[in-house]
């Protein structure tokens, strides 16, 4: 089942941001994932704006995922965004089987 990766950011140093999603994209591949979204705008539906760039990711499996953040040239590039960003990463593990009908208690 596949798991999906949501990253919030706030940027503090655009240039620098930008050595880390020029390095992104091919590790993401390599890892079977792909970009659903990929710093779009962002509408806010309800409650407060979201000011900060938003991704999204999908990966056939948590492994998948798993292996993607301990890649070394992932890693390689993450330093560009530790340098440049403030991040959320939030994983999704594996979603529901049941979603055409979901226990209304979960």
């Amino acid at each position: 089942m596949p798991a999906y990766v949501v990253a919030m950011m706030s940027v503090t140093d655009p240039d620098t941001y930008r050595k880390y999603t020029d390095r992104t994209p091919p590790t993401v591949r390599k890892h079977g994932g792909r970009f659903l979204t990929r710093g779009e705008p962002v509408t806010t539906a309800e409650g407060e704006a979201y000011p900060g760039r938003m991704v999204i990711l999908e990966f056939p499996s948590k492994a998948h995922v798993d292996a993607w953040f301990a890649d070394p040239a992932y890693e390689e590039a993450a330093v560009f965004r530790h340098a440049a960003s403030v991040m959320h990463r939030l994983l999704v593990q594996e979603g529901g089987a049941n979603t055409l009908d979901p226990d209304p208690k979960l």
